[in-house]
């Protein structure tokens, strides 16, 4: 992840503008003495292209921390539809996902043996079909790694279509 420290961070110097606007009222512009130095102009030029780069790193590591941040699946619709919400997705390597219990609990996380990229232990990352989550705001939380289709299912609701696919890019 980038980071920005405060040696990476010009702060500019704004000595010798001048607000253009009378007392009380907000400036609309700054104007330059009339013998500023040919370098000082310049000299504030770089100052505040030194900010945007700031600008620019700040927001792409604000991003990187997005991309760390988990996804998050409700089980069981707004609407009280046994589902999976979203059913279908993709995400990341190594995101991390969210079942949460929403509604028309109680609901589990089962990973299909037979709908697993080869390798992957579909028992290891799936809730034992015993335990439930039954109560609102419950969580079931799994970090998918080998890049593939999984599908996965709720055991008690399976039967009513309460399945999903997320694909690991």
């Amino acid at each position: 992840m980038a980071a920005v420290t405060s040696s990476a961070v010009a702060i500019p110097s704004f000595t010798g503008l001048k607000a253009t606007a009378s007392a009380g009222s907000t400036p609309s512009r700054v104007s330059l003495p009339a013998k500023t130095a040919p370098g000082r102009l310049s000299g504030v030029k770089a100052s505040l292209k030194d900010v945007g780069v700031a600008v620019v790193a700040t927001a792409a590591s604000a991003v990187l921390a997005s991309n760390a941040m988990a996804l998050e699946i409700l089980l069981g619709g707004d609407d009280g539809s046994l589902a999976f919400v979203p059913s279908n997705f993709s995400v990341p390597s190594g995101e991390k996902i969210v079942f949460k219990n929403n509604a028309g609990f109680p609901h589990n996380v089962v990973f299909d043996e037979d709908a697993v990229p080869e390798g992957v232990d579909a028992a290891k990352i799936s809730m034992n079909d015993e335990d439930l989550l039954n109560a609102p705001g419950e969580t079931y939380a799994v970090t998918l790694t080998a890049k593939g289709d999984y599908g996965f299912y709720c055991t008690p609701h399976q039967g009513a279509g309460m399945v999903g696919k997320v694909t690991v890019n």
